[in-house]
């Protein structure tokens, strides 16, 4: 993932901050933690009351000048003080992940997570955890083991029905009657399956079924009677193996919450119904997710940094979970001015509470 879209764990850190000095740093993160705690604009006065910087407010004044060239704030208003841009939050939170410690979930919930009787159960559970310790919209997926190809037969029943018998890795057998417009002798139905156990052995289920799409697609299939009927056969099955992911989603009507709206702005509205569309129809949201979480660890998108403009006046903070390779993830999607150290650390302990808790499931 590119700097501008995430941070992986703090490890991977963007230039974000990278031409400031200790102070400006510091100043930009009291004025962050100050505009997300009271969620007004922060002047040079307020930061010199209260800020512990030892400077005057002209001081402080001419600083928040200069992150305001570079970038990192801006000014709603010509008597009013400055508010973070995407860049400021970025440098903070970069800052914060630098100096972060990993914390632990708490008993009781690490305990209610052992309780899950399945997987779903588990991810259900983590959502709701996280929905309730961010007071953001929470969420938790998990992929099915991934699994190939191995053969596939085709067993005719009458004149007019097939059964397709498909075989991938790991024994794992599905059985589907396909009602077929030709009456297909064994020999081609034979014929059908010698092409496709050629063409797609040990191939991963969901690059057979692209092909297999693909090749429907090509006007020359179409001259091969034999090959796009065994396609149609097999893609009327394979749909019900490819690997599907698994997500739950909980306390979507925080998005509604009057902080939420005030945070991502009134006109922002249209694209807070198309987060919840997008909420509704799963597959869009596991895509982008899918997306976004291309390597152990944590993720977190800010704003701009997301390629959905839907997403842009919210922020992302997600971790993937697995011993050896990532097999789920579960985060929290809430406004730009979200408490990121909260959400980090909610999500940092939950992500391995989770590994812990899937032996016992």
């Amino acid at each position: 993932m590119s700097p501008r879209r995430g941070s992986h764990g703090g490890g991977d850190r963007s230039a974000a901050g990278a031409g400031l000095d200790e102070r400006q740093r510091r100043i930009l993160g009291a004025l962050v933690h100050a505009y997300i705690d009271q969620g007004e604009p922060v002047s040079s006065l307020w930061l010199a009351e209260r800020g512990s910087f030892g400077v005057s407010s002209a001081t402080l004044r001419h600083a928040l000048v200069h992150l305001e060239e570079l970038g990192y704030v801006h000014q709603p208003h010509t008597s009013a003080g400055r508010v973070p841009t995407d860049l400021g939050y970025r440098c903070y939170v970069d800052r914060l992940l630098s100096g972060r410690r990993l914390a632990r979930a708490a008993p009781d919930v690490e305990a209610r997570l052992r309780q899950a009787g399945t997987v779903e159960d588990l991810l259900e559970g983590a959502s709701r955890e996280l929905s309730r310790a961010s007071h953001h919209l929470g969420f938790a997926l998990a992929l099915d083991e991934p699994t190939a190809f191995e053969h596939v037969e085709f067993v005719p029943l009458d004149p007019s029905r097939v059964l397709v018998v498909v075989v991938v890795t790991g024994g794992r057998i599905s059985h589907k009657v396909v009602e077929v417009d030709e009456t297909l002798r064994p020999s081609d139905l034979q014929q059908a399956a010698n092409y496709l156990n050629t063409e797609f052995a040990g191939l991963p289920l969901p690059d057979v079924r692209a092909a297999i799409l693909r090749r429907l697609d090509e006007e020359r299939t179409l001259y091969d009677a034999l090959a796009a009927r065994a396609l149609r056969l097999a893609q009327r099955s394979v749909d019900d193996l490819v690997p599907q992911t698994t997500i739950v989603v909980q306390g979507a009507s925080s998005l509604l919450d009057l902080e939420t709206v005030e945070a991502i702005g009134r006109p922002a509205l249209e694209t807070l119904r198309a987060l919840l569309k997008m909420i509704e129809e799963k597959h869009r949201l596991v895509r982008l997710l899918s997306e976004y979480l291309d390597g152990p660890g944590l993720t977190i998108v800010i704003g701009s940094e997301h390629v959905v403009p839907d997403l842009q006046p919210f922020s992302l903070v997600a971790s993937t979970w697995g011993d050896r390779s990532p097999t789920g993830a579960i985060g929290v999607i809430g406004p730009l001015r979200m408490r990121y150290s909260k959400a980090i650390a909610a999500v940092d302990s939950l992500s391995r509470a989770m590994g812990r808790a899937l032996g016992t499931v």
